[in-house]
């Protein structure tokens, strides 16, 4: 199995208010692929309880079969769709680490 961690800085130009809506949107969207993306089997988005302490603003914590499905979630129509919709625009910085487990 492999995990795929990924940590977004949002855009500072959005308010707290669209920074909230996009958090939201980001969850929704990438936890909404379970189910959609072969090989994919457990995704957590978090976007709350962050301390200041912090320099990103969300965290994907995800869990697929193998490197395989990895290469094949990052091109799943489903996947590119939420991530040119709802991460890509508001988002300035990614950090990527994936490994096995």
């Amino acid at each position: 199995m492999v995990k795929h961690i990924i940590l977004w800085t949002l855009n500072p130009e959005l308010s707290d208010e669209e920074k909230q809506l996009v958090k939201a949107g980001i969850k929704e969207g990438l936890e909404g692929l379970v189910g959609q993306v072969p090989g994919l089997i457990d995704v957590k988005v978090h976007i709350s309880g962050r301390l200041q302490s912090s320099n990103a603003d969300v965290m994907l914590d995800s869990t697929l079969e193998s490197e395989e499905a990895l290469q094949g979630y990052a091109k799943h129509p489903a996947h590119v769709a939420v991530a040119n919709s709802k991460v890509r625009p508001y988002t300035v910085q990614r950090s990527c680490l994936d490994f096995e487990i």
